[in-house]
């Protein structure tokens, strides 16, 4: 089980600024925040240090490098398989980009992304191959509005 760690409104601000993009300066988030730049890494630092910062990452344009083809395919499993032994066979396939739990008429609902609609089909069968799935739905993405939005953190901008 997690345990939610409680942050104060000077780090929820700190994470804020750097959602957005974590390659700006401690220096520009200081200004922001109204810190010096060594308070503001001083608390990133920590925030690494207790897990609420997971990782810095990059965004690559999926279209611009050949993935323009999104679905979201939600699996079933057969009911004789637990969902514990079916996720890290997903994880292995490197065009699942999420894959979630979930509760309703589906198991698990995966973000797929791949060249083409041939190889959304591919993917689907080897989806279907693994022991334990029972079947699979797809919902192909015709355009895709916005994603990966920053957390909203509670309490930061309120009010």
């Amino acid at each position: 089980m997690q345990v939610n760690i409680h942050i104060d409104d000077v780090d929820a601000r700190i994470l804020t600024a750097l959602s957005g993009d974590s390659r700006r300066s401690y220096a520009d988030v200081a200004s922001e925040v109204g810190l010096s730049t060594a308070a503001v890494h001083e608390r990133v630092k920590k925030m690494i240090e207790r897990g609420v910062i997971e990782r810095f990452s990059l965004r690559v344009d999926p279209d611009r490098v050949g993935l323009q083809f999104t679905a979201f395919v939600a699996i079933r499993n057969d009911g004789g398989a637990h969902c514990r032994d079916i996720a890290p066979r997903l994880r292995e396939l490197p065009e699942v980009l999420e894959l979630h739990s979930v509760a309703g008429e589906h198991d698990f609902l995966a973000k797929i992304r791949t060249t083409h609609a041939r190889a959304l089909e591919d993917v689907l069968y080897k989806i279907k191959a693994i022991p334990g799935v029972a079947r699979t739905t797809s919902t192909v993405v015709l355009n895709t509005e916005f994603e990966d939005r920053p957390l909203r953190l509670p309490g930061v901008g309120e009010g």
